[in-house]
Formats: structure tokens, C-alpha cells, sequence
């Protein structure tokens, strides 16, 4: 294919995130709850002598351009295993909140396999493209599924789990970023400080909750916010206290559920409809907590190939 291809890509939210302990090699088993939600970014892929990146919307001045770009890394890795010359222009259009705990940067490489399979005609299966998500990066497969998931492992080994409704979220965007080495690096150290030990041998196996799987499975949005739950808050809120009155504001407004998404600092609030979406949002704006507020809602489908 010669002219330009585009892959539309949702944001993510963890609704439940439990954090195993530290294992030999530095990472975290996971049972990470996934639901991709209606803040997308689009990723387009053109022909070129060479592979080259660009951005355009929020925040694209943080976003690198050189092969540490998360997108540039997944179009190397299909051209490598398919024997194509990487000459491509990526070209991102973000939405998702950049370092935000949104999943943008493994968006922007999900987005970047699919129109690259299509540029070049590589014919990839779903499985091999899963494949080169789960070496790139825990979110990245799921940014490719959609939906609503449980992630396993690193993240990266998905269940698709059944939804039966739509939940209403609203985002605060704080100023900068969170490393997420960083936040797990602070939920270790957090953990020894307790006197519990931060090991695989001290910490138990992590465990998606029944109550939470149950309620996304009815579409109950009250039973949700009883149930998320994110092991990573409390080290993002050691990183950066001033989320705890962004959560504040949130749950003040009338959230149903206030919690840091992922590694943060985007903070997440559920909310009981639209109409509630758009009380918080407006609470959140004037509490002068957070840069910027944004609403949306999910499940939505995963990364597809759009037509511009």
C-alpha cells in the first residue's frame, strides 16, 4: 500500500491494579483490570526513504522523536521480523495525556504496528502482533485489544473480560509526568519501610477481585467504586502529594470512586452517569488541583484502522 494508513488507539484505566512482590528480574506479576476508554490517539503511517517521527497535540513537545519513541521501536520490530526496509513517517496525533498512567506512549506503538502491517502488507496475525506488544512494553498488548481485560504476568498476558455497560470516567491531568520505574521503585521501598518485605516471598500473588469482576460484568457502576483499587497509589502519592487534593476534590464533587490511574499522576474518578461526569469535571476545573480535566467513557474498542 502507497498511500498513508491511520490506527485510532484508546487511552486505558486501571481499575484494579495489584502489585505482586519484587521479582529476580526487576519486574512485578500483575493482576491489572483493564478498560480502554473514548481518549484516543492517532497514529499514521506514510511511506519514506527512512523512519522518522512526528507530533502534533497535547503535550507533543514531551513526546521523544528518536527510536526511544515507543512507536519508532514497534515499526523496527515488524520491518526486522518481516525483512522490510523500517522507511516510514509516523506521524501521532495525541489525545492521551502524555507520562499520565494513560497507556499513551504504548497507544501510539499499537497503533503504529497496525498501520505499519498495513502500509507494508506484512499480513501479521493477531497472535504475532500481541507477540512484538508484549516485548515492547505490559500495556501495549491490551492498548491493541481494547475492551475490558485482566492482565497477568507483566500485564502484557490478557483475558478479555465481559462488560455489560458503560462506565463514566472523568481524568485530571496534573502538570508533569511520573516515571513508572520510579512509582515501583517508591512501592518497594514503601513495602520494606512497613516491616512486610517487598520480595516475591513476602508479598502475595496478586489476585483480581471477584466483586470488581462481577460489577463489570453487570455494568454497576456503585459496585465498581467499592471495588477498584490501585497498589501503586500510595507510592505515587509519596512521589507527589499534591494528587491527594486532586482525589480530594473529586471525591468531594460527588465521584462514586477517586483514584491515581496506573503509575499516575492522571487521577481517575468514576462516576454514577453523565450528568455526574459533568459535576465533577466541573468541581475538578474550578478546584485549581489539576492542569487540565477531561470526560469520556467505556469500553471502547481497541486499536483499528481508521479511514481520513
Amino acid at each position: 500500500m502507497t498511500r498513508p494508513v491511520t490506527a485510532r488507539v484508546p487511552a486505558k484505566v486501571n481499575v484494579q491494579l495489584a502489585v505482586g512482590g519484587l521479582r529476580p528480574d526487576g519486574f512485578h506479576d500483575l493482576a491489572n483490570v483493564f478498560l480502554a476508554v473514548g481518549l484516543h490517539d492517532e497514529v499514521t503511517a506514510a511511506p519514506a526513504d527512512t523512519l522518522r517521527v512526528t507530533v502534533e497535540g497535547a503535550d507533543a513537545g514531551q513526546v521523544p522523536l528518536d527510536h526511544t519513541n515507543l512507536a519508532a521501536r514497534a515499526a523496527l520490530a515488524l520491518a526486522e521480523r518481516h525483512g522490510v526496509a523500517p522507511g516510514v513517517h509516523l506521524h501521532i496525533v495525541k489525545d492521551i495525556p502524555v507520562a499520565g498512567g494513560m497507556a499513551g506512549g504504548s497507544a501510539d506503538a499499537a497503533g503504529a504496528l497496525l498501520a505499519c502491517d498495513a502500509l507494508w502488507g506484512t499480513g501479521a496475525t493477531r497472535a504475532e502482533l500481541l507477540e512484538i506488544c508484549a516485548a515492547l512494553g505490559s500495556d501495549v498488548p491490551f492498548s491493541l485489544v481494547g475492551g475490558a481485560a485482566l492482565g497477568r504476568g507483566r500485564g502484557e498476558l490478557l483475558t478479555p473480560l465481559e462488560t455489560g455497560g458503560t462506565f463514566h470516567w472523568v481524568f485530571a491531568v496534573a502538570d508533569g509526568g511520573l516515571s513508572t520505574p520510579a512509582v515501583y521503585r517508591e512501592c518497594d521501598r514503601l513495602r520494606e519501610a512497613s516491616g512486610a518485605g517487598a520480595s516475591v516471598a513476602d508479598v502475595p500473588d496478586p489476585e483480581p477481585s471477584p466483586a470488581l469482576l462481577a460489577a463489570l460484568r453487570t455494568g454497576d457502576a456503585t459496585a465498581l467504586a467499592a471495588a477498584v483499587a490501585n497498589d501503586l497509589q500510595p507510592a505515587a502519592l509519596s512521589l507527589r502529594p499534591a494528587l491527594a487534593g486532586t482525589l480530594r476534590a473529586g471525591a468531594d464533587a460527588g465521584a462514586l470512586a477517586s483514584l491515581v490511574s496506573g503509575s499516575g499522576p492522571t487521577c481517575a474518578f468514576l462516576a454514577k452517569d453523565a450528568e455526574g461526569a459533568q459535576a465533577v469535571a466541573g468541581a475538578l476545573a474550578a478546584s485549581g488541583t489539576c492542569r487540565t480535566v477531561r470526560i469520556t467513557s467505556g469500553p471502547v474498542p481497541g486499536a483499528r484502522l481508521v479511514d481520513v
